[in-house]
């Protein structure tokens, strides 16, 4: 463990960064970069926090938009997860989306910030149509540890980790965490920087067994389904994007104010 001493925390990426499903009593969004924020506010007392993350966006939106954003805020520390939307948009683009992650991933590293990354999970062991991805969800995978190893990132490996399998931890839409999932991921970031009681719990699987029945997965097929193809389907057909209208939660510094409403 580490002793704790960072002012600046900057949130960079897409909906699950943004908090999508994990909420108070209001219906307002949390998420695990909220969480991760009250929690180094106990160690960092006064510590600053913006995050930047907005749903539906991709890794060019982040190099080209909230980047910059972050640079000008001089961050010590800094989450980033996105790709998600890359991975899961067909077409020809996601060669270059993997050039431009890289190319995101150095100029994080020269803010001199500690950067926390992550892996994304292997779908597959969810949902059944997440074999679809297996080959894209691997590539970028890779690029994020080369680029941890290369840079000396925290790096949260999700795809290793047996609790991504309970589908406790996935909204209905069975991509964005659930408010257990963004919990487990707030304990995950914790553990990649060394914070003091954190440890690798988050990464084990409630039941011994780790790999869903035939059922469980059908019926997580079902709700990918229902709450995420199909409204990401009826948007395209309408020629819109999920980020349409939306901006960033907190998209300034400003001190972290804990709620005590807050699951």
């Amino acid at each position: 463990m580490v002793d704790v001493h960072y002012s600046r925390y900057v949130a960079l990426g897409d909906s699950q960064t943004e908090g999508l499903w994990d909420t108070d009593d209001t219906g307002a969004l949390i998420g695990f970069a909220d969480r991760l924020a009250w929690l180094l506010d106990s160690y960092s007392p006064g510590i600053e926090y913006a995050n930047l993350a907005v749903r539906g966006k991709r890794i060019r939106d982040v190099l080209d938009g909230q980047l910059p954003e972050a640079v000008a805020m001089r961050p010590d520390v800094v989450t980033m997860c996105v790709g998600m939307n890359d991975v899961t948009r067909p077409g020809r683009k996601f060669d270059q989306a993997l050039v431009d992650l890289d190319i995101l991933h150095d100029r994080l590293a020269l803010t001199g910030a500690t950067v926390v990354t992550t892996t994304f999970p292997n779908l597959a062991r969810v949902l059944p149509a997440g074999r679809i991805l297996v080959a894209r969800v691997l590539r970028i995978n890779d690029v994020i540890r080369a680029a941890a190893d290369r840079h000396g990132f925290r790096l949260i490996d999700l795809y290793h980790a047996d609790s991504m399998t309970d589908p406790e931890n996935w909204s209905t839409d069975r991509v964005h965490g659930s408010t257990k999932g963004h919990q487990l991921f707030t304990a995950a970031a914790a553990e990649a920087l060394g914070l003091p009681g954190s440890n690798h719990d988050w990464a084990y699987a409630a039941a011994a067994d780790t790999e869903q029945s035939l059922r469980s997965r059908l019926y997580s097929q079902a709700m990918w389904t229902q709450n995420m193809l199909m409204p990401w389907i009826w948007r395209h057909l309408r020629g819109r994007s999920a980020s349409i209208g939306g901006g960033p939660r907190h998209p300034q510094l400003s001190p972290v104010v804990a709620r005590s409403d807050a699951r």
